[in-house]
């Protein structure tokens, strides 16, 4: 089982969401997720080692769109 991932729509807003947590002293990186064929979008999310939930706060106060959570290592 993997840790979870923030799904973010696209490559800019993940790179953009990881510098807005950086900025509230949060570590992350950016990583591709690999999807179904019938799921749209690039499949770009942030990873987080610490709580994730408090992380998805921040960035949708941001602006940043959050699409959902996936699992990190998983190619579902």
């Amino acid at each position: 089982m993997g840790k979870p991932v923030i799904e973010i729509g696209s490559i800019t807003y993940a790179m953009k969401g990881q510098n807005i947590l950086a900025r509230h002293g949060i570590r992350s990186s950016v990583e591709r997720i690999y999807r179904s064929q019938n799921i749209n979008g690039c499949g770009y999310g942030i990873y987080v080692s610490d709580d994730a939930k408090i992380a998805e706060h921040i960035l949708r106060q941001a602006g940043i769109p959050v699409l959902g959570y996936a699992k990190r290592g998983s190619e579902t």
